[in-house]
């Protein structure tokens, strides 16, 4: 028998004749172990992690054997799942919005997940409920037990689904992307009390992730997955240091990285007039409603963006990144200051002269999923701005998104697909070729490429480099990932509850940070290299079992 906690083998799933997702698998995670398990999307990370507790989706072949503590779960019935679901295996998901009900207190949710596995009064289920939240470091735990999701922050919200994944203190823990959407400080918090009660409870860990950074710090072993087979695995240190597989090297390879500190600095780039987008004094206030006081969102922000410039915004979440690009482009009224747009006020311009500037602007949102309308093809939602403003001729039109999809590296054959045909890169590549198509001057690219996987990310970001350069439009670039800004932004300013710290070249700001927040930002960037941890896997403390 094995001795692992988990143990996989022969995986295969499929969906169907010749849709094999996942290929033969064979994995283990030992008890205290944090196996981490990466590959681009589609490679079969999340199918194999649901699997392990029965969560495959209907019509689905599963075939092979997955051992918890040498009982095997493959082929139990639903019944017999739901005893080892939540007490001897838990599974913490990508997004917490969507793992908590929005309309019930987070007490009652961790107290229904408590009472389902353990017959206990409802007093004392409020109490553990208060301990849970008090082992994930939430503060105030006795007040905000009676919170809704909503009125948590994502860090809380993740911290929650924590809580809940260890309601009933399970023996191995399955988290699938569990900081993907969170701020890099946030991220670094989330990541370190996962490692503290690892270590308490000397649970075993898989984490699926794209984030290399991540793995470097917080894996002991690696399992490299690709088109549904593993092809490489092995100890974190090693694996980063002498990768066997070329797509192991070619993932690694992708990371994008900060400079080193003490790196020489370059001097950027300095926005020479005439400016594009100017920020005079801006300020945002919302009025107070519903009982809750007025809220300042942006405090007398003063920044300028040149023609032909990126300037990277950064900064934790509610920091106003998001805001400030939704004000550039007349979405949000100011209280406060003056919104120029090629010396144009945008509050003492007429409707129909902000309709002129706004054709010269164009938006890439976060998740192009939701940005494009599923029902329009890939050409019919490039072609739709120059519909709308009525763009040349029928044929020119047609002529044009071909131009653009060649812009963005598709081929015209694409043009004919709709959006969930396409992989998450793709549909990217359409978002960022639908912005194009009005040749605009500016662009607001709000967190474009967070949700892709670390090889579509460089795609994209190479692509994006690539035709800013063609086609010289300046560039509001928002982002909580600061090793892409870095990679795309001539200037960086960073921004912290409404208010710009600091502001400066990429190189200057994120080699010597003058302000201390900056600092704490650049230094919650997990480093890609396992050498980097301040404590390495082998001199973690023992773990306690």
């Amino acid at each position: 028998m094995s001795t692992a906690l988990l143990s996989v083998r022969g995986l295969r799933i499929g969906f169907g004749p010749g849709n094999r997702a996942v290929d033969g698998i064979c994995l283990d995670v030992d008890r205290g172990e944090v196996v981490a398990l990466v590959g681009e999307s589609g490679s079969g990370k999340s199918v194999t992690a649901r699997a392990i507790l029965g969560l495959h989706a209907d019509g689905a072949t599963v075939e092979g054997s997955i051992r918890l503590d040498d009982t095997e779960l493959l082929g139990v019935p639903d019944a017999e799942l739901n005893r080892v679901r939540g007490t001897k295996a838990a599974l913490i998901f990508q997004e917490p919005q969507n793992a908590l009900n929005p309309v019930r207190r987070i007490g009652w949710q961790l107290r229904e997940a408590i009472r389902a596995h353990r017959r206990i009064s409802a007093t004392a289920a409020r109490a553990a409920a208060i301990d849970l939240l008090t082992q994930v470091e939430i503060p105030e735990p006795q007040r905000r037990v009676d919170y809704f999701p909503h009125q948590l922050s994502g860090g809380q919200k993740q911290r929650v689904a924590i809580a809940l994944a260890l309601a009933s203190d399970p023996d191995l823990l399955i988290a699938d992307e569990p900081t993907t959407a969170l701020d890099v400080t946030v991220q670094a918090e989330i990541l370190a009390l996962l490692d503290r009660i690892r270590q308490r409870t000397g649970m075993g860990v898989l984490l699926i992730t794209h984030n290399m950074g991540v793995v470097a710090q917080h894996a002991d072993r690696v399992v490299v997955m690709r088109g549904g087979e593993i092809v490489e695995t092995g100890d974190t240190h090693a694996l980063f240091d002498t990768p066997e597989h070329p797509y192991t090297r070619s993932l690694l390879a992708a990371v994008p990285r900060l400079p080193e500190h003490g790196d020489p600095a370059s001097a950027g780039f300095a926005p020479q007039m005439p400016v594009l987008l100017e920020f005079d004094a801006v300020e945002l206030t919302y009025p107070a409603r519903h009982g809750r006081p007025a809220f300042r969102a942006i405090e007398s922000v003063s920044l300028a963006v040149g023609r032909g410039e990126v300037l990277g915004l950064v900064g934790e979440s509610g920091s106003g990144k998001t805001t400030l690009g939704r004000i550039a482009i007349g979405l949000e009224p100011v209280t406060g200051g003056r919104v120029l747009v090629d010396g144009h006020d945008l509050a003492a311009i007429s409707p129909r002269q902000q309709r002129a500037l706004r054709r010269d602007m164009a938006v890439v949102q976060q998740d192009p999923a939701t940005s494009l309308d599923p029902r329009l093809t890939v050409a019919a939602s490039i072609r739709e701005p120059l519909d709308v403003h009525r763009v040349g001729s029928a044929a020119g039109r047609r002529q044009r998104v071909l131009e653009l999809l060649d812009a963005v590296r598709l081929p015209g054959a694409l043009a004919g697909r709709f959006p969930h045909q396409l992989s998450g890169g793709q549909r990217q590549r359409v978002a960022l070729a639908r912005a194009l198509a009005l040749r605009p001057r500016l662009l607001i690219a709000d967190e474009p490429t967070s949700a892709l996987d670390v090889s579509v990310q460089a795609d994209v970001l190479a692509l994006f480099i690539e035709i800013q350069r063609d086609f010289g439009f300046a560039c509001l670039f928002i982002s909580h990932d600061l090793a892409v800004v870095h990679q795309v932004a001539d200037r960086v300013a960073v921004l912290r509850s409404g208010s710009v710290i600091e502001v400066g070249p990429v190189d200057a700001v994120f080699t010597a940070p003058s302000h201390p927040h900056t600092r704490a930002l650049v230094d919650a960037v997990p480093v890609p290299h396992p050498s980097h941890l301040s404590i390495l896997p082998a001199q973690r403390p023992p773990v306690t079992v």
